[in-house]
């Protein structure tokens, strides 16, 4: 992505990026691109638009191979993502990471156990599986870290991600935690009670020595729970280290979460200080509507649609949103 671009936090903003002030046009826009687009372009691995958008829910281990290529060495055919998803048979420990170093391009497979039982009859639960959006995001992130070009956009400060404290919201099979965290100085995963032994279980698959020798730390935040807490308790009973980046991806998908999602992210922000990074897969437009109203209504908040259009970071059925929370006296 060329041109110039502001940051906002942690967070680059391309010149095409523009502030949120009104949801029904931002969702306009959106589903109107969203109409309009390729579906064989969708995902990086070019299939076609993918349902709820899983990768593959019927392995008990899902091997996540990502192929990383220099696009300034690529031709424009084939300038894209290549990762493939394998299968495993056995949950067997293996190595994170399995890198094949060439001038311009590398391989690296992630292993992650998936709860499948979990996904079919446990109500509401989703973060049992791997979601394509996750890959993904960690590829866009991956290609721009191993492989950043000169004039194109980034779309997370990689310099100061290196001193900054990641907690992501909603962590599910812990995959973004694993590709992630060698850029930052500490990754927390964080998700609902029932998650947390898949969660800790594909720690200790991808690190050696977790949770000792690792930067990823695991905690239960259960956004229902933290909204139906008074204002007062929370910051005794949810009580984190100051956040610099807080990550959801593909989160926004039911409209009961909606409101306890937001309570948390409003809760978690530290104004002036953290960058809410929102990552969403355009399914539900009523859904998007409701989640961008409400996250308008909360005072103090300033929110960016990123790089949409031809230029987007990553193309539909994604969206990204960067939000900061001022104080009053900031909020010019």
């Amino acid at each position: 992505m060329l041109n110039s671009t502001k940051q906002k936090g942690l967070c680059n903003l391309s010149e095409d990026s523009e502030q949120v002030v009104d949801a029904d046009e931002e969702v306009f826009i959106l589903y109107t691109e969203l109409q309009g687009q390729d579906y064989q372009s969708l995902s990086s691995s070019g299939t076609f638009f993918r349902g709820l958008g899983h990768v593959d829910s019927h392995q008990d281990i899902l091997v996540v191979k990502f192929s990383l290529t220099n696009p300034a060495a690529a031709s424009s055919a084939s300038d894209t993502s290549s990762e493939s998803f394998a299968r495993s048979t056995s949950p067997r420990r293996a190595r994170k990471k399995r890198e094949t170093r060439a001038p311009d391009e590398i391989e690296f497979e992630i292993q992650i156990a998936q709860d499948k039982t979990s996904l079919r009859s446990r109500k509401g639960d989703t973060g049992s599986v791997v979601w394509r959006a996750s890959v993904d995001f960690a590829f866009t992130i991956l290609r721009n870290a191993h492989f950043p070009l000169s004039g194109h956009i980034s779309l997370l400060n990689l310099p100061q991600l290196k001193n900054a404290h990641v907690l992501e919201l909603g962590s599910g099979t812990g995959i973004l935690g694993v590709a992630l965290s060698p850029f930052v100085r500490h990754y927390t995963c964080t998700d609902i009670h029932d998650l947390i032994p898949l969660l800790h279980k594909n720690l200790v698959l991808n690190f050696a020595k977790w949770p000792q020798e690792s930067n990823v730390s695991l905690r239960t935040l259960d956004w229902i729970k933290l909204q139906k807490t008074t204002a007062s308790d929370r910051h005794r009973l949810f009580k984190f280290d100051p956040v610099d980046l807080l990550l959801i991806v593909d989160c926004i998908y039911h409209p009961s979460l909606v409101a306890p999602l937001l309570e948390t992210i409003n809760h978690m922000a530290v104004p002036d200080v953290t960058t809410v990074l929102v990552v969403v897969e355009l399914r539900a437009e009523d859904v998007i509507r409701e989640f961008l109203s409400c996250w308008l209504s909360f005072p103090g908040w300033e929110i960016w649609g990123i790089g949409k259009g031809k230029e987007a970071i990553m193309k539909k059925p994604y969206a990204i949103w960067v939000g900061m929370k001022h104080n009053p006296v900031n909020n010019d």
